[in-house]
């Protein structure tokens, strides 16, 4: 038992502190504080995989989604400068149901496939979770296997901010 109180206790408050600060982003009409929302969300759930003891996917929550994804989400939005509130009417629209629809099927997916890993020996997937996703074995791939998809992908950023201040440089 650790000292934090009974197994669990800690996940459940972070699960209930992700859940919370993910419906914030929804609901607040703010966009400045929505997007803060977010990052509390992208925090939380850092805390979650460290404390599953997934520390490399903790680091690259923070670095990559809390830090880089997040500061491009501010730009856009201070960009657009996004003061004026919208009416908002409560109706309906087949984007809402459609993607209602959706997310039930990804849930009952979900489900149906966590069912069949438990029937289809969940001790050996075990094993092999074991030794997924070290530092090591994502380093590797990343720079051996990966190496030219992930320089264009950086790439392609460079250019995609390039580009943003070239377009936001009239306005400043």
């Amino acid at each position: 038992m650790n000292h934090l109180g009974p197994p669990g206790t800690v996940f459940y408050l972070l699960a209930f502190a992700t859940a919370f600060s993910a419906i914030l982003v929804i609901v607040v009409r703010n966009p400045i504080n929505s997007a803060m929302a977010l990052v509390a969300t992208f925090l939380f759930l850092a805390a979650i995989y460290a404390q599953l003891l997934a520390h490399t996917i903790a680091i690259l929550q923070v670095l990559v989604y809390a830090g880089a994804i997040m500061v491009l989400f501010l730009f856009v939005i201070m960009l657009l400068s996004l003061t004026q509130d919208a009416e908002v009417t409560p109706r309906l629209s087949i984007h809402q149901v459609v993607g209602g629809a959706t997310a039930v099927a990804l849930v009952v997916g979900l489900v149906v496939a966590l069912g069949r890993w438990h029937e289809a020996g969940g001790a050996r997937a075990k094993e092999t979770l074991a030794r997924f996703g070290t530092l090591e074995q994502v380093g590797g791939l990343l720079y051996t296997r990966w190496l030219l998809p992930f320089e264009a992908v950086s790439l392609l950023l460079l250019v995609a901010m390039v580009g943003a201040v070239v377009v936001a440089k009239p306005r400043i």
